[in-house]
């Protein structure tokens, strides 16, 4: 959903020429994704860590 804002801040401030408005829209962009990462890796790590204590069982 960040995504989405993002890009709607960005296309908004391209046709209307507000610069800031383009850069917080690339900026929300940027964090959506890097959040959508970290979700990923601690969603693996958890995946590892749940596998290993099955595997002492």
């Amino acid at each position: 959903m960040e995504k989405v804002k993002g890009k709607i801040k960005e296309f908004t401030g391209k046709i209307t020429g507000h610069e800031r408005l383009e850069a917080e829209g690339k900026t929300d962009q940027v964090r959506a994704k890097i959040r959508e990462k970290a979700t990923n890796v601690r969603h693996r790590a958890e995946g590892i860590r749940d596998s290993l204590k099955h595997d002492r069982s």
